[in-house]
Parts: structure tokens; sequence; C-alpha cells
């Protein structure tokens, strides 16, 4: 049997203030039979029912537990990485602050819903570049998306097969036979804008390996003009202004592609919660296992005699003297 509290100074003065004032009040029981020349064994009923039951209920407090149970506990996680587009649409306005503002503020809700995955960073625009390698290290991801600019990257439009292929190689870099590929996920942010042409075969890699992309569209359907520079816009070769619109059939293409799902944010709505969600019901991989002995606290053993015992000194009344 072991327990999981011991007595303690408090517990301790209780049990000697108790017995202090039984032994004063059974030497004045004692006295005054003297005195009347009469019998005072019955008080001695009462004595031993309530010893019993006060040192039940100490032995309750203290929580006995009995046996040993030996279970095997798993620790899963996944690896997770994140690859935020950079470029020079990211900084529209259609979203206010702005569609990447807005983003950083949802990205950190995000990791703190994975304390317990690896998450990494990928920045890109048209090259993509590791910004914060797989991590547990939650407050060192934060201050890495403190710094997002989108001047981190060239400002060459965007090319969503950079990033993917980077990801795909660092999975692979990492894989380990006992590892599973399902529990390896990438999220894609982006306003969708594609111009390159090797995505196909990026999501070919990941379609072969089983590793979905869950994609986060971030714009609107009207869009808006591209702060550009001091005090104004980016314009085309003719001087026109450059409108950005969210384009989402890139991005559902990915997600469809590689068994994953497509979410939005826009001004009329959000699915990060969604997006959080998802991701959480896919199964992790096992990082450590190991052995526990569970002992469990049977404390009512003790306290439901003792009630009882209770119960009973309150209704079973004895005479203190008999004369």
């Amino acid at each position: 049997m072991t327990w999981f509290n011991e007595l303690g100074r408090i517990e301790l003065i209780v049990i000697g203030v108790f017995i202090f004032l039984y032994i004063l009040y059974l030497g004045k029981i004692h006295r005054i039979a003297s005195m009347l020349k009469t019998s005072a064994k019955s008080v001695f009923i009462k004595f031993a029912l309530r010893i019993i039951y006060f040192s039940l209920i100490i032995l309750a407090i203290l929580g006995p537990s009995f046996g040993e149970v030996s279970k095997e506990v798993e620790s899963k996680g996944k690896d997770i990485y994140i690859a935020l587009d950079l470029s020079l649409s990211m900084n529209a306005t259609d979203i206010q602050p702005s569609r990447l503002d807005k983003v950083k503020f949802e990205l950190k809700n995000i990791v703190s819903n994975f304390s317990s995955d690896r998450v990494g960073l990928i920045i890109f625009s048209s090259e993509a570049f590791v910004q914060c390698p797989l991590t547990f290290d939650q407050s060192a991801l934060n201050l890495f998306i403190e710094t997002l600019n989108t001047g981190l990257v060239p400002n060459a439009g965007t090319d969503f097969a950079p990033p993917l292929q980077m990801a795909y190689k660092k999975f692979i870099e990492e894989a380990e036979e006992s590892v599973k590929d399902q529990a390896k996920v990438v999220i894609l942010i982006s306003d969708g804008e594609d111009f390159g042409e090797e995505t196909q075969d990026a999501l070919t890699e990941l379609e072969s390996r089983g590793i979905k992309v869950f994609t986060l569209g971030v714009g609107t359907d009207a869009g808006s003009t591209i702060p550009y520079r001091e005090r104004s816009v980016k314009r085309d070769e003719t001087g026109r202004e450059v409108i950005t619109t969210l384009k989402r059939d890139p991005l559902l293409e990915i997600a469809e592609r590689t068994k994953g799902r497509y979410f939005e944010v826009s001004n009329e709505k959000n699915n990060v919660a969604q997006l959080i969600e998802s991701v959480k019901k896919l199964e992790g991989q096992v990082r450590d296992r190991r052995k526990m002995d569970v002992k469990a606290n049977k404390f009512y053993i003790f306290l439901l005699p003792a009630l009882l015992l209770i119960l009973l000194d309150i209704f079973i009344t004895v005479k203190t003297l008999k004369v």
C-alpha cells in the first residue's frame, strides 16, 4: 500500500488537540463518576467509536492506493511545415490592415494549437527559404513570425513549386523507417497567384508519399491595389494600377491532389479554426513510448465506513453515568 499524501503539521496538530480534549473529557467524567460512586463504563463505547471513525477519516485523507497497474503511455505528434507567401501581393489591403498582417496574427493562433507537434516555417515568392526548421520551441517560432515581411524574399512573382519541393526535401532528410508519411503536413498560405511551371511535379512527389497539403487562401474577390515603395502603388508596364484578387483555383487543386483541404481568410470569413481542427484530426507519429505504474487512490474504502460510524454515533445514545 502507498499513500498520495503525508501527515503534515496541521494534521498532526488536529490529531493532538482531539486526543488532548478527549482525555480531559474522560477525566472529567471519571471524576464525576467517582464522586457519585457510580459507573462510567458506557462513555468508553462512544470513545472507542469516535476513535475508530476519526482514524478512518485520517486514513482516507492520506489517500491510500493498492496494487500496481502497468500502463503504456505514448506521446504522438506531427511534423508541420507552414509555407507562407511573401510576394508583394501579400501587402494588399483588401483585408485590413493587410493580407500579411492578418496572416501573421493567425499564424500565432495556429502555432499555439500544435504544442505537441514540431512546426517549421518556409517563406517564398519565386524562391523558397527555410525561415525556421521543425521545432517544438513556440517562442522562437513566434519571434520569426513577428519579423516576417515581403522584403525577406525576391519580388519576382509567386511560384508554389519551390516551397512544396523544399518541404518535401526536408521531410525526406529527416525521415525514419518508423515514421509515417501521413504524420507530415504542409500548410500553404497564399493569395493564390501562381506563376510557376513545376508545381505539378512537386505535387506528384508529395502525393507519392501521402503528404497532405492544406491550403489557406488570403484575400477577396474585389481585391485591391498593392502598396509599393513610399506613397505609391504597384503599376504594370502600361502605367495602370495592378489589382490583386484572391485566386482560389490553384489552391483548391493543390489541396485536392494531396487529399488535403482548402480554407479561406477574408473580410467575410475566417476558416482558420476549421483548418486547425482538420490538421489535428490527422494521425500523429509515435515520438515516445514508456511504461508507467498507475495506482488508484482508494480513499473511499476508509471514508464510507467512517461516515456510517458517524451516523451511528449521532443516532445511538448511551448513558454517560449509571446511577
